[in-house]
């Protein structure tokens, strides 16, 4: 209890620095690679609390490190920082509103991910300077979640290699342990060369690079039936060769992603997706060039680590909201169509345990639901580079919310409610909860030997990097 009463002294003396971060990283709303103030943000902080700050990981200049204490155990904590583009909106405004000039926005929390993020890591130490306690915290300042794998070519540089274990939060509309595995992916390129000529006095000598994608995609839709059923295959069309009909097109380029749980699986997808674009530039006399740009691997959510955040988070608490907050997450229900406000009520109070009243009254997930061992058999179906770590440390996670529930990750309306003091308050409690786990591990280090073997068990030693060893970081993203 003691520790925890420290815990969240510290939070409450630090709580205007960890919301300020929010704050600033909402307002920046960055994208991946190019989170310079953001970035610059968080360091700034850590070197005045006394942390070392190792700039530039892996050759990516929004990377980074702060290091304070010596010894062992050694806890990361990753923070993220990048935004989603199309999501800019004014904060807590239940009503489509950009903010003119701006078009990325915090549509997946990730400011108050890296304020939340900072805030243990801030806790952590001074609970070990206080104590004079052996032990090293590091704060990883992760960027290109979202679309740029930035995690994994950390990964790749070995940037996590000495840690014995890492803790990290993703902001949602519930409270509870994040423990079910991701899928794994790859995303990969698809550019078709043609000829080109003109469409109505000599069709004839042109070689459509646009047909070539058309039949590339009907080739993989029929492909769907024939893959296993846990696959997901998405495409984009990132060139589709000009906007003149009356000219036959001669550069064509689609994106795609390629989930499955594991990354082998993904592989084998891939390998039959390259021979039907082969086929489809073999169909219309046509070149195809297929780039393998990254991917992901699957998260594995290790036990130990799981529980003992999920014990944290059950003590600490789920965010404190109050009427300010109650006020915004009433004006996000009521913006909801009737049916979903329906929907969402019954479900609150039930899931809350209290009168579907009280919730319209404060419409925010209060339980925390704990970590179970059965939840590791639970499948989310999207994907994060936190998997990647989680192949090399053992890793846990935690959601808590900041935004009320059927708040979508990746729209326009978790960027409102993040922006808010709605984040502020989620970032804190995740500030907590992660900060008194940290505090657990450097208590009782042998939780470390346990996670190891765990991890060991789980993976045998094997990884596969989905990144090939030529492909670089696109800072220009």
């Amino acid at each position: 209890m003691k520790e925890a009463q420290f815990i969240s002294q510290v939070i409450r003396e630090k709580a205007a620095q960890i919301t300020g971060i929010n704050q600033a990283l909402w307002e920046y709303g960055e994208p991946g690679y190019q989170e310079e103030k953001s970035a610059e943000t968080i360091k700034r902080v850590l070197e005045s609390e006394g942390f070392t700050v190792e700039s530039g990981l892996a050759g990516i200049p929004t990377a980074f490190r702060g290091r304070y204490g010596a010894g062992k155990p050694v806890i990361g904590i990753l923070a993220e920082f990048d935004a989603l583009p199309d999501l800019s909106q004014e904060a807590g405004i239940a009503r489509r509103c950009p903010i003119p000039g701006k078009s990325f926005g915090h549509g997946c929390g990730h400011s108050a991910l890296g304020a939340g993020g900072v805030g243990a890591a801030l806790a952590a130490k001074e609970y070990l300077k206080a104590h004079s306690l052996p032990g090293t915290i590091e704060l990883y300042g992760c960027p290109a979640e979202e679309s740029g794998f930035g995690k994994v070519f950390l990964v790749r540089e070995h940037c996590f290699d000495h840690l014995d274990m890492a803790f990290s939060w993703h902001p949602g509309d519930q409270n509870g342990s994040m423990s079910q595995r991701t899928l794994a992916y790859y995303q990969v390129r698809f550019d078709f060369l043609g000829v080109s000529s003109h469409a109505g006095a000599a069709p004839e000598l042109g070689r459509s690079a646009l047909d070539a994608c058309e039949l590339m995609n009907v080739g993989v839709n029929y492909l769907r039936e024939h893959v296993i059923s846990s696959a997901k295959i998405h495409y984009a069309y990132l060139d589709s060769g000009g906007s003149a009909p009356n000219i036959v097109p001669d550069h064509g380029s689609l994106l795609y992603y390629i989930r499955a749980p594991k990354l082998t699986q993904c592989g084998e997808i891939l390998e039959r997706i390259k021979k039907i674009a082969k086929g489809a530039a073999l169909m219309t006399e046509t070149d195809v060039a297929i780039h393998l740009l990254g991917g992901m691997n699957d998260t594995i959510p290790n036990p130990t680590a799981s529980r003992v955040l999920s014990d944290a988070f059950l003590e600490m608490g789920p965010p404190e909201f109050g009427e300010p907050e109650y006020q915004i997450g009433r004006e996000f229900l009521a913006a909801m169509p009737k049916e979903q406000q329906k929907r969402v009520i019954s479900l609150g109070a039930k899931r809350n345990g209290i009168s579907q009243e009280a919730f319209a009254k404060a419409p925010f997930d209060t339980r925390i639901r704990p970590y179970t061992p059965d939840m590791r058999d639970g499948m989310l179906t999207f994907s994060t580079d936190v998997g990647d770590v989680s192949y090399h440390v053992p890793v846990g996670q935690l959601m808590a919310a900041v935004g009320i529930p059927e708040t979508g990750l990746h729209t326009w309306q978790l960027t409102a409610q993040v922006g808010s003091s709605v984040g502020n308050q989620g970032a804190l409690a995740a500030a907590k909860a992660m900060g008194l786990a940290c505090v657990r591990v450097y208590e009782s280090p042998k939780l470390v030997e346990q996670a190891k073997k765990e991890l060991l068990e789980e993976t045998k030693g094997s990884y596969l990097c989905p990144i090939p060893p030529h492909v670089q970081p696109d800072l220009g993203a």
